[in-house]
């Protein structure tokens, strides 16, 4: 039987105090779901090779792609200031993605709106969208009738305790929709993956990327868009509409969940 995993990362934060402020309104979960041999053999590789085409550095330290750090020119990406080596990374960014066999689940919070649907009972808008999310890596499972992981990038400290208890509660309890054993039938852990930066974990590289982006399509999706730029994010999307969990080639629902 096939494994999979779930590579998640955010784009916001679970903060229901800031949701008054327009740019903290937003919690946006995004997985990026890949065959773990498929990770290893495929998708770690050409990563790398596409790292190495366009940065310096020594195995013992390998790079880490994260976005804003990218976007921003930040050590190590400071060769991207160049504009023409940045559009060639871009295009080679574009090409990889696209090529790439995996789907995306992405769930989105109005954390304004939940405080005001719910003011009594208040559920906690990251383990509201990580339910959501954990649900729909279920489905996925149950289609291709697979194993799989779920894994995020490590916050540290109390931050990763919560997270992992989170995730356990879940397991524990089920979902609205589904009862914790069939929840836990297709996944190979009970405890929720968490990872340093440091380990250089290709699928949460991939997650890191993806996810704001992700979030953009949903802003789209629902008017909720400010910005109407093009920017190189709505690159990203016109692949990502073909990445998107679909059933019944629906991807409302499915692919992208929007709460409360």
């Amino acid at each position: 039987m096939q494994k999979y995993g779930i590579y998640i990362d955010e784009v916001g934060n679970p903060d229901l105090d800031s949701s008054v402020d327009i740019n903290h309104r937003y919690l946006c979960l995004t997985g990026a779901i890949f065959e773990l041999g498929y990770a290893a053999n495929v998708l770690s590789p050409r990563l790398e090779t596409l790292k190495k085409n366009y940065f310096e550095y020594h195995p013992d330290e390998p790079i880490v792609l994260h976005r804003k750090e990218i976007i921003n020119h930040k050590y190590p990406f400071q060769v991207l200031g160049d504009p023409v080596i940045e559009a060639n990374f871009s295009k080679d960014f574009l090409t990889l993605i696209d090529s790439l066999e995996f789907t995306v689940i992405s769930v989105l919070i109005d954390k304004l709106e939940h405080k005001i649907k719910y003011n009594l009972w208040r559920y906690d808008p990251y383990h509201y969208c990580m339910e959501i999310l954990v649900e729909r890596f279920h489905f996925f499972l149950k289609d291709v009738n697979a194993v799989g992981d779920v894994m995020i990038e490590s916050r540290g400290g109390k931050e990763d305790i919560r997270l992992k208890k989170s995730f356990r509660r879940i397991l524990d309890t089920g979902t609205h929709y589904i009862d914790s054993a069939k929840l836990q039938s297709n996944l190979t852990s009970s405890e929720l993956k968490v990872k340093p930066k440091l380990l250089n974990i290709a699928g949460l590289q991939i997650a890191d990327l993806l996810a704001f982006p992700a979030r953009r399509y949903i802003f789209k999706k629902r008017d909720l868009l400010i910005d109407e730029r093009e920017t190189f994010s709505d690159e990203i999307i016109k692949i990502l509409e073909k990445k998107f969990y679909k059933r019944s080639n629906e991807i409302e629902g499915f692919g992208i969940k929007t709460l409360p």
